[in-house]
């Protein structure tokens, strides 16, 4: 990994709320920015910034179903 500042990975929010995950990665690392995407539905860029968090959740749940992280 390249040299990120602040928290980069949130192991603890599998299995919570979408929205409610953004805004704690939002706070607890103000200098990224969280983005929800559909587990098996969305397509990201593969590029790696450090500005940014993928939050993956389930299509019919919006729970977050794999760690978010920098990336």
């Amino acid at each position: 990994m390249t040299d990120c500042t602040g928290k980069s990975s949130w192991p603890e929010l599998v299995g919570v709320e979408g929205e409610k995950a953004v805004k704690i990665i939002e706070e607890q690392n103000p200098t990224v920015t969280a983005q929800i995407v559909i587990i098996g539905v969305s397509i990201v860029t593969p590029d790696f910034r450090c500005d940014r968090v993928w939050v993956w959740v389930d299509k019919d749940t919006g729970i977050v179903g794999k760690v978010p992280q920098i990336g």
